[in-house]
Order: structure tokens, then C-alpha cells, then sequence
């Protein structure tokens, strides 16, 4: 058996490149295949390929507006097998796409079944769904029988299929496009195509595009017009130049009202999203805003939406304003995007080119220009056609014995009337019946006319048909010279084209979805505006366990706690306020009031509140005052004075501000009120000196305050020197030394034995 290589007739070639150029060339042909097969949109009737050939194979099924459906699997296979060899799954995404009305502002498919939601579900399998054409569509496909455009051979050559579609309307911004090519993409938001119209038959006026301005464009066509409506708040200075230069954005906000429930209460309802934002998605992304408290005022979101868009959110707290409540939901979640504008288009079915709005409906124009040239001129061809079959018939009836004679009586009726010289009989006739009709031709007739005669009905000899052919003939020539007329003068091409478009808004055109609005930015309001101020009784154990009882109660009064523990901190504060909590370890932690534990049970333990390490303990529990200073120092008697807003921590692990190591853990903090400081050391001395003596820092060792020789710090506070020195007894009474003179002193000196009768505990509470 011989091999291929045997065959003398076959010449080979060894073929030597570098595989630098080998690669950019091959490479260079994927690229421009997906740019201009796959990728791009053009520019003339705003679809791909893939879109396009869809349309024009339900057309080809006759699927109408008004007639009815077909399963949408039938449909993807033939565009399969016919146009487009790329995949059924591929071929029906796109399809399904051009049904779903929150994806596109004018649907070119109607769908019937379930095509998909807003809330981002996937369509049902193409077995399941059924569509048919919308009148969009067939408005885009208007003219194709008329040579409107070319067609080419499709991927196999059997068939053919338009190179792009007549076009009624800009269908490239009203219903916009995405794609991603290789090395660029793009992005065209939808418009409204009453306002679209608008701006065409504005340039179509001016015949020369140079001399329309961009603002008067831009006063026809505001901005985008999403399908699921929302409020753009981009300004128009910064609309006005992405549409002069093809690139921008279009910061779009969800719709919202507030609902009065009464008794002041209220919530928010929006009913409107952002383009291409899921539902679902959204509702998630809320739900964990509430959950990670980025959005603080926020308590509740639901989603009632059925037919429309109704998700409901509820405030923490009815005193916050619904504007600040959404203007943090806006920078938190989806409920404001920005849309990003890259008009990158195919402005001859080959160029890529990032356009102007202006260059778009210029574009556009010229293409439908070219369809009324095109399907003039073919119009007209018909007209001859007709008016030549016409003239044979008058022909016909003005000899009519004669022709009846020749068919009745010749072997060959076709030639014999084909030969026959019908001037003489026309002449007479005409003078006898005042027919002005010019004989044909020479006074022979042509096949054409000789094949309509042959096929005529006998019934259609009739003096009513007879004047019924004059009056068509009489019609059409007028109709001839209306093309011809039209055909020679641009203006009156472009006016046509005016109102084709009138026509076209008429039809199609509606009210905008997406209103325009002004971006207001408000500030965030502190947490404890976002609360309602109700006061509680804050009541901390020896173990760590805290919890907020409702209303002031009386301090002195017996609290519940678990077995082998005690009270430890106890006040009173209000929900609005933040709590200071210092550990042994010397950092802050900060705790909402408004977050605690109610008063039923034992509460929690603050470990699961903050990161409080297992080793340390608590050394003070207190509420934030702004502006206040506190006084910190560690157990080796070093400390300093730090302002409390210093000290807030804005996460669980807290801020470090005493600065202690090895064996040395912070002992106290007080709030500073007084003029002098008071030490008192394990030794039970005690030191006195001025507050201005302590420097303020917001984080450090600090200072010394008292010089130990064994032991270290037990106590410190801040007091009025005026007022004297007060602590509590044993027996819980407040005793107060005025004559203090005995233990003034420096700081970081040793001090003196503590006045008699002061707690054997070393501290002054």
C-alpha cells in the first residue's frame, strides 16, 4: 500500500520562519477573530455576531411578535447548525440574555418560561423555555428582503447571512453592550430611545455633525437609562465629558422611601436597584453589614419583593435620619455602584475605535442612509419591473382580438407575439379609445411582458381591470419619480430618515426608569446618636462577668452572682455611653454600653467582648467622658497622666498605653479631679505632690511617682488639696485629713507612714 509521500504529483515544501513572527502572526489572527467575531459590538445595528445571527434565525422560523412561540432549543440549534458553530450552552446564554428585562432596556426576545431573575438565579434549560421576536426585533430587522445590506456565506457555505442588520433605531445605546477582546473591551450602558431619536433627528437637520455642539447632544440624551431604573448622581459636568470622549462613569443609587409605621417609629423601603446589581447578592451583603456592624443603625433587612422590588431595612434607632442611615448603606454595600463607560465599538464592521456619542449616532446615520439608498434603489427595480409587465398588459388590452387571435391560432404564441409589431394596432387604438399610453419599445414586446400576458387570468380582461392596471401604472410612475427625486437630493434623504425616526420614537419610545439626583454626602453620626439614651446599672464581677441592668438601682442593694464570685464594678451609666476597661496587661479596651448583656441572667463574660488575656485581670472599669484626663500607673510606681480620648480602642485586641514588663502589671486608674496627687506604696507610705509635677503623654512607662525600697505602688489618686484627703474606713465611713503638710513632698521620694486610721487594705477605696 503506498503512502501519500509516494505520489509523484505532490510537491514539498519545507517552510523556515522565526517562531517570534510565526506566534505574533497567529496570535495577531485570534485577536482580531474575537475582536471583530466575538468580542465588540457594531456600531451600525449595536449587536455581535452571535446576537445577530440569533434574530436572523428566528426570523428565518418566522417567529413574529404576534405569532407564536418555538422552543428555545430548536432555536439555538439552528443557530447552531446554520450560523453559528460555536456551542448550543453559548448560543442560548446569549439569547436568554436578550429576554431578561432587568438585563436589557428593550428586550429583543420574548421569553416564555423562566429566563432567569434579578436576584441572579440562571435560566432554565433550553428544553424548558419557549420564544418568539419582539417588535425591537423586528424593527431591527425591517428591510433585510429589500438588498438593505449585504449578506455573506455562512461558515460553511451553504447558506447565507446578513454582514449586520437594517436597523430602525440605535439599538447600540438603547439596549448597550458588553464584551472583553483581547487586549480591550467594552462597556455602553442602555439609553432611552425616545431621547436617542431625539438626538438623531437633531443631527440628521444638520447634515454636517461639525456643527452640533456635544452640549446640544447631551441636552437631547440626559444620560443612561437603566432597566431597573435607580438615581444617577453623577454630576453632569462628568457626564458630559465620558459622552464627548467615550470614557466615564455613572455613579448610579438605589431608589428608597421611608414608610411612617406611626408612633414615630419608621423604616426604609427601597424599590429601585442598580443596573446589573443581583438581589440576592445585595440582600446578602446587608445582611452581613448588620452582622459585622458596618452599618450600626441598621437592625434588620428583609426582602418582600415580588413582581417589583420592595426590600424593607429597619433602623436600630428610630432618632437616627433616614438620609444618614442610607448614606451608610451607600458606601457599605451594592446599593450605590459606579457604572464604568468604555464606548469601544466597530465603527465600519472592522475598525475598533473608542467613540464619542456623537461619532456613535453619526455612525449610525450614515448607516441608515445607506439602507434607504439601498432599499430605494431596489424599490425602484421593482417598479420597472412592474411598470414594464404593466405596459404589456395595456398593450395587451389595447389589441386584445389580436393577442387572443395569435394564442388561439399560432404554434408558437410566445415567439409570434415576442415578433409581432404592436405600433400600428397601438396608433389605432389609441385614436379610437384615447389611450395615451406609449407603445413599448420599439413596438415589440419583451419576454417579460410576453410572459405576463401568457400567465394572465381570463377573468382579468375585463374594462375594470383594465383601468384598474392604468391607475397602478399611473401610481407607480409618480412613485418612480418620488425615488428618483429621492435618490438625487441628500436633504430631502435625510428628512426621510427624520422621520423614519419619528416613526421609530412613536413606537418604541417611553418615559426614562433612571431619574437624576444630587449626591449628598453626610457626615456619620457618633454610636450613641444611633441609641436610644435609657439608663442602666452597670454591674461587673471579681470574675470578669458584666452585665447592664435597666434603670438607675440603688448601689447599696445585694446583686445576684455565681457561686464564688462577688461584685467588683458597680455604677451607673446611660446606653449611650462607651465603657474604659484597663488590664493588668496596661491596655485599654473600649465596650458600648448599648452591647452589654441585659440584667436577667449573670450576664457575660467581658473575655468574649474584647481580647483580654486569660493572665490578666481587671484593674479599672469606667465611663468615657471626652476631655477627661486619667491618672495610670503601673505596680513599680511608674505612671503618667493620659487624656481618655487617647485611650478609646476602636477593635477587640485594644490599645496599649501603660507600658509594663516582667512582673510589673498597672494598678490604677483614676479619672484626674484635683489639684494634688496622693501615693501610697505596699510599705503603707504615703506621698503627696502637685498633679502639674506628672507629665501627659498618650502612651509610656511614665514617670516615677514614689520611691520604694521593698515592695512597690498600691494606690494613687488625685484630690483637692483645699478639701483635704478622704477615704473610707473600715466600717464604710468617709474620714477626711485637712492637715497634710507632713506628707508633702517631691516626687519619687519615699514618703511617710500613712495617717492613722487609713484602711489596712493600702487603698483609698
Amino acid at each position: 500500500m503506498s503512502s501519500v509521500t509516494d505520489d509523484p504529483n505532490i510537491e514539498f515544501r519545507n517552510l523556515a520562519e522565526p517562531l517570534r513572527r510565526a506566534i505574533g502572526e497567529r496570535y495577531l489572527t485570534y485577536a482580531l477573530s474575537t475582536i471583530m467575531h466575538r468580542a465588540l459590538p457594531d456600531v451600525r445595528d449595536g449587536l455581535k455576531p452571535v446576537h445577530r445571527r440569533i434574530l436572523y434565525a428566528m426570523r428565518e422560523l418566522r417567529l413574529n411578535s404576534s405569532g407564536g412561540y418555538r422552543k428555545s432549543a430548536k432555536i439555538s440549534g439552528d443557530v447552531m447548525g446554520n450560523y453559528h458553530p460555536h456551542g448550543d450552552g453559548a448560543i442560548y446564554d446569549a439569547m436568554a440574555r436578550l429576554a431578561q428585562e432587568f438585563n436589557v432596556r428593550y428586550p429583543l426576545v420574548d421569553g416564555q418560561g423562566n429566563f432567569g431573575n434579578v436576584d441572579g438565579d440562571n435560566p432554565a434549560a433550553s428544553r424548558y423555555t419557549e420564544a418568539r421576536m419582539t417588535a425591537f426585533a423586528e424593527a431591527l430587522l425591517e428591510g433585510l428582503d429589500e438588498n438593505a445590506v449585504d449578506f455573506r456565506p455562512n461558515y460553511d457555505g451553504t447558506l447565507s447571512e446578513p454582514v449586520v442588520l437594517p436597523a430602525a433605531f440605535p439599538n447600540l445605546l438603547a439596549n448597550g453592550s458588553s464584551g472583553i477582546a483581547v487586549g480591550m473591551a467594552t462597556n455602553i450602558p442602555p439609553h432611552n430611545i425616545g431621547q436617542l431619536c431625539d438626538a438623531c433627528i437633531h443631527l440628521a437637520k444638520a447634515r454636517n455633525s461639525d456643527r452640533v455642539r456635544d452640549d446640544t447632544l447631551i441636552d437631547c440624551v440626559e444620560g443612561p437609562d437603566f432597566p431597573t431604573g435607580g438615581v444617577i448622581v453623577e454630576p453632569r459636568e462628568a457626564i458630559a465629558e465620558a459622552y464627548r470622549t467615550g470614557r466615564g462613569g455613572f455613579r448610579t443609587r438605589a431608589n428608597w422611601k421611608v414608610e411612617d409605621l406611626g408612633r414615630g417609629q419608621w423604616q426604609v423601603v427601597v424599590t429601585e436597584i442598580p443596573y446589573q446589581v443581583q438581589k440576592g447578592r445585595l440582600i446578602e451583603r446587608l445582611a452581613d453589614a448588620i452582622q459585622t456592624r458596618k452599618i450600626p443603625v441598621l437592625a434588620d433587612v428583609r426582602d418582600e419583593s415580588a413582581d417589583d422590588i420592595r426590600i424593607v431595612l429597619e433602623p436600630r434607632s428610630r432618632n437616627v435620619e433616614p438620609e444618614v442611615l442610607m448614606n451608610m448603606a451607600f458606601r457599605a454595600t451594592d446599593l450605590e455602584v459606579r457604572f464604568s463607560m468604555n464606548m469601544n465599538v466597530l465603527i465600519d464592521g472592522v475598525t475598533p475605535k473608542v467613540a464619542s456619542l456623537k461619532d456613535v449616532l453619526r455612525a449610525f446615520l450614515d448607516h441608515r442612509r445607506e439602507v434607504l439608498q439601498r432599499r430605494s434603489k431596489f424599490r425602484l427595480d421593482k417598479i420597472d419591473h412592474r411598470l414594464e409587465v404593466l405596459e404589456g398588459f395595456v398593450t395587451a388590452f389595447l389589441n386584445l382580438d389580436r393577442v387572443i387571435d395569435i394564442i388561439r391560432y399560432d404554434e408558437d404564441p410566445k415567439l409570434a407575439l415576442m415578433r409581432e409589431d404592436w405600433s400600428r394596432e397601438h396608433a389605432r387604438a389609441t385614436s379610437e379609445g384615447d389611450y395615451e399610453s406609449p407603445p413599448p419599445g420599439d413596438g415589440e414586446l419583451s419576454e417579460t411582458q410576453v410572459d405576463a400576458i401568457l400567465n394572465m387570468r381570463l377573468r382579468s380582461l375585463r374594462r375594470l381591470e383594465e383601468l384598474e392596471l392604468r391607475k397602478e401604472f399611473d401610481e407607480l410612475t409618480r412613485e418612480r419619480a418620488d425615488l428618483e427625486d429621492l435618490l438625487e437630493s441628500e436633504g430631502r434623504q435625510w428628512k426621510a430618515i427624520a422621520d423614519q425616526l419619528r416613526d421609530a420614537r412613536k413606537s418604541f419610545g417611553d418615559q426614562r426608569r433612571t431619574r437624576f439626583g444630587e449626591a449628598v454626602e453626610i457626615e456619620d453620626v457618633p454610636p450613641e446618636a444611633m441609641i436610644d439614651r435609657e439608663p442602666v446599672t452597670v454591674v461587673c464581677s471579681r470574675m470578669g462577668w458584666i452585665r447592664a441592668m435597666s434603670g438607675h438601682v440603688d448601689l447599696s442593694r445585694e446583686f445576684k452572682f455565681k457561686d464564688g464570685d462577688g461584685p467588683r464594678h458597680v455604677f451607673h451609666a446611660e446606653t449611650t455611653d462607651r465603657l474604659l476597661l484597663l488590664g493588668t496587661n496596661g491596655r485599654f479596651y473600649t465596650l458600648s454600653v448599648a452591647n452589654l448583656p441585659g440584667g436577667r441572667g449573670m450576664g457575660e463574660p467581658v473575655r468574649l467582648m474584647v481580647d483580654l488575656p486569660n493572665d490578666c485581670e481587671i484593674v479599672s472599669l469606667l465611663v468615657h467622658r471626652p476631655g477627661q484626663r486619667l491618672l495610670v500607673a503601673s505596680s513599680a510606681g511608674f505612671g503618667f497622666l493620659v487624656p481618655e480620648d487617647e485611650v478609646v480602642a476602636q477593635t477587640r485586641a485594644g490599645k496599649q498605653v501603660l507600658n509594663v514588663k516582667g512582673d510589673v502589671t498597672a494598678v490604677v486608674c483614676r479619672p484626674v479631679d484635683g489639684d494634688h496627687v496622693a501615693a501610697v506604696g505596699q510599705n503603707r507610705k504615703m506621698l503627696l505632690f502637685p498633679v502639674a509635677d506628672l507629665p501627659e503623654m498618650s502612651r509610656g512607662k511614665g514617670v516615677r511617682l514614689q520611691r520604694y525600697r521593698d515592695g512597690g505602688l498600691s494606690d494613687a489618686r488625685t484630690f483637692e488639696l483645699s478639701k483635704g484627703l478622704a477615704w473610707l474606713d473600715p466600717a464604710g465611713r468617709t474620714r477626711t485629713v485637712r492637715e497634710l503638710d507632713n506628707w508633702h513632698g517631691s516626687r519619687a521620694t519615699a514618703g511617710r507612714m500613712a495617717p492613722r486610721g487609713f484602711p489596712q487594705d493600702n487603698r483609698f477605696t
